[in-house]
Parts: structure tokens; sequence; C-alpha cells
């Protein structure tokens, strides 16, 4: 892989560049990227904000289906994390049989939470209930896809790792070179990913209606399909391989679609669906599910590659150029692939142009974080953003998931709806502002982004960290 020039360079080169390559690594592994830290807390602050707050904001949710909200970058940005540390985790690991056995635990874990938190055993924070039928339990979540991709991608690093190579400090193709595999492989995906997505013949289906404050629960619906290569809701072959695959009772019951205009009479807020609206809208549909998971390998493999960036990359200048670059240019190619009417924007699909354009965002934003905190050194403003995203599988479940709330509401007064945080919300944030709109978003930002910075905080200055 080290090419003529390697072997044309005289020896006093050689080894000044093998010193330079193993400082620039060694001083990476030894100091901790803080801007990398406060991303991944951004990133869960924005997944608390858009989903407690989101359905009061609907331009800061989910896009009912095409197109590109606040909330649609959350799952991206996570992807891309995961995928930047998956190198710096490797630097420290001596052998790849160490690697795997760390791959695999992790991996068990995060199933393993992910089935808990969003398969639908925990009715938190809601319902002070918990348990799950097996016949609909739901089989992927946001930590199963991260999981999954976390899975894939460190395997994939492990094989094609090629220790310090002696030319990576010559010009920006030179991550590329080393790591063509690792791009090739992510050609492979996307062949695979497109070629189904586009060549999948969807019959028509049907479903049965299991919410029973629907006026059709019980009753079978019938979607007529019969096409190949449609992206719109009930035709596409992403809901058609889950189907196939997970089964129609283990895909999501409450999918975004449901605001669209063609189902809600309040679009794009959800609302009573509307008395023209299609059968499709109260069918499930799962919005983390198989092939837009394969799809989304692709947001931890560019990930990697700004990882690997990182770590071989001497000068601040050299890296923020290559993230800059990059990053500018996926962003301009999935925003023209949407509006070309090309590949449109969709997370519940995870298109390519989504793919493009949220992992184009990530390398900008994390390049922005790395200016202010990495090179100029002002990380204290964003202390609050740091702690979050020290401890943010701590912050994630008790309060993204709701489990803390869950428990508060466990203690009620006379009523189940009668508990501390109602009272919170009613007399201090909604009766304040005497607007439901402001004072959940107040809410939202004080009592619990606030709340749990400071937790984490907390945790952070008796060093104790949620790892898995």
């Amino acid at each position: 892989m080290e090419g003529d020039w390697t072997r044309e360079r005289r020896p006093m080169d050689a080894e000044i560049g093998d010193q330079v390559v193993k400082k620039t690594v060694e001083e990476t592994k030894r100091k901790r990227v803080e801007s990398l830290d406060i991303f991944r807390g951004l990133t869960v602050v924005l997944m608390i904000l858009v989903d407690d707050a989101g359905g009061k904001w609907q331009m800061i949710g989910h896009a009912p289906w095409n197109g590109c909200n606040l909330a649609d970058f959350v799952m991206p940005f996570f992807l891309f994390i995961v995928g930047m540390a998956i190198p710096l985790a490797f630097k420290k690991i001596p052998n790849w049989a160490l690697g795997i056995k760390k791959v695999i635990i992790r991996t068990i874990k995060l199933i393993f939470w992910g089935l808990i938190l969003q398969g639908g055993y925990s009715h938190a924070p809601d319902k002070l209930t918990y348990g799950v039928d097996m016949k609909h339990i739901r089989w992927c979540g946001i930590l199963q896809r991260i999981a999954i991709s976390f899975l894939i991608v460190s395997l994939l690093e492990i094989a094609t790792k090629r220790g310090t190579p002696k030319d990576l400090l010559l010009d920006r193709r030179s991550v590329f070179r080393v790591y063509c595999l690792q791009w090739m492989i992510a050609a492979c995906i996307l062949v695979v990913y497109l070629s189904v997505l586009y060549g999948t013949y969807v019959p028509d289906w049907s479903f049965t209606v299991y919410n029973s404050d629907n006026p059709d629960y019980g009753k079978v619906l019938k979607v007529t399909c019969g096409v190949r290569g449609k992206l719109d809701q009930p035709c596409n072959a992403v809901g058609y391989v889950d189907r196939e695959v997970l089964g129609i009772n283990h895909l999501y019951i409450h999918p975004a679609w449901i605001r669209s205009k063609a189902c809600s009479e309040n679009s794009p807020y959800e609302g009573p669906f509307r008395k023209d609206a299609p059968s499709w809208c109260q069918a499930p549909f799962e919005p983390e599910g198989i092939l837009s998971s394969i799809s989304s390998i692709l947001t931890t493999i560019v990930g990697v590659h700004c990882g690997h960036v990182l770590i071989l990359r001497k000068r601040h200048v050299d890296r923020l150029k290559h993230w800059f670059l990059m990053g500018l240019f996926l962003l301009v190619f999935g925003i023209v692939l949407h509006f070309t009417n090309a590949i449109p924007l969709n997370k519940q699909l995870y298109s390519f142009s989504y793919v493009c354009l949220t992992a184009g965002a990530a390398a900008l934003v994390f390049s922005l974080f790395y200016v202010m905190v990495d090179i100029l050194g002002i990380p204290y403003i964003f202390l609050p953003f740091k702690w979050i995203g020290m401890n943010a599988m701590l912050v994630y479940v008790m309060a993204a998931e709701g489990i803390f709330a869950g428990f508060i509401n466990g203690w009620y007064y006379d009523d189940p709806h009668n508990t501390l945080i109602y009272w919170i919300q009613k007399h201090i944030f909604i009766g304040v502002w005497n607007s439901p709109k402001v004072g959940i978003l107040l809410y939202v930002i004080f009592a619990e982004i606030l709340f749990w910075a400071l937790v984490a905080g907390i945790c952070h200055r008796f060093g104790i960290y949620w790892k898995l």
C-alpha cells in the first residue's frame, strides 16, 4: 500500500517521516478529543429537544416523508460520531482477537438495551406498566441500528487496519488511497441498497389494525401496490423487506407519515385522520429497518474516514481542509440530488441523498467544534454538551427514553396524571407563559436538558460514567 514514492525516498527522509507520523499518532492517543465529546453531547440534546418538544414544534420534528428537519439529523450524527471514534478506539487495542471480542460484547449490549427501551418492554414515561407481547415486540430501533453499523464497520476497520503507513502526510488523496478497501466496501453497500430499493417488486399487502382507540380496530385493511422502484409511503421496497423478514406485527406502529397531508387533517401536526385518508395511513412502518440500516452504514464509514484523518494528519489546517471540503461536497451533492428529483431526501428510507446531506453536515459541524475547542481552546461555553457527551448513555436512557420521568410519574397523588412532572409543566412553565407551545419548549430546555447536564457534570466530577 505504500507505493513507489515510499520506496524511492532517501533513508533520512523515511526516518523523519516515521518519527513524525508516530508522534502524531501518540499525541492523538494521549489527548482526548473534546470536540467529539461536545458533538456527541449536542446530538443527545437534539434528541431530547425534538422528541419532547417536537410534538408542539413540528418544524423541528421528523419530516412526515420527504424532506429533512432538525430531528432527521440526530441519527446520522450519532452514526458519524460512532464511526469517528472507531479508529481512535482501535489504536489502543493490541491485537485483532481482543478487538473482535470487544466489538461483539458491545454490540450485544447495544441490542439488549435497544430491545428494553424501544422494543415495547418499557412504557415510560406515560404509562406505569412494563412488559411486551412477544408477538408484537419491535425488533429494530435506534440502539439496534447503531449496533449493526458499529459491528460491521468495526470488523471492517480491524480487517483493513494497515498500521501506520509512511506516506500519509503527502496529500489529501493518501488517506483515501490507504483505506481504499473500505470505500470499495461502501460502494458495494450502496449498489446493494439501490438495487434492492429500485429493483424489488412490491406486491399488494394487508395489515390488521391493532390500535384499540381506532374505529377500525380489528379490521384487516388492504394496500394496493404491484409496482417496482416506487419511493412513496405504501409501496417502497424498504417497507416490503421489513414486512417480509421481520413480520408486519414487529414494526413501529406510530410512523411519522401519519402527519402527512394525505393522512392528517392537521398536517404537519398529528391529528384525526382525514375522511378520505388511504388505508396505509394506519399501517406500521419501521424507520430503523433492515434495508435502511444497510444504507446507514455509509454514514458510519464517512465518520471512520474523518477519524483516520484526525489520527494521520499532523497539522490542524490539513485536518480541517480535508473535513471541510469533503463535508461541503457531500452536503451540496445531497441537496442537488434532492432538488433535481433524482433521489429525494428521506430519513425513513435512509436515501442516498439523505446520507450525503447529513454526513456532510456532520463533518462541517464537527469541524466547527474542532476549531473552537481544540484549536482556539474555548471549551467552557460548551461544558454542558461536554458533560452530556461523556455520559451519553446515562442521559439517553434517563432523559431521551423517559426512564427517570417514568420513575417520578410512579409517585402520584389521587390520579396517575397528578404527578410532580405534570405539576411543574402546568404551573411553572405552561401557566406562567400562558402557552402550551412555549411552556413545553422551556420545560424541555430547563427541566430536562439543563437538569441532566448538571447531573452529568456531577458524575464527571466524581468520575462516574455509564459505558457499554
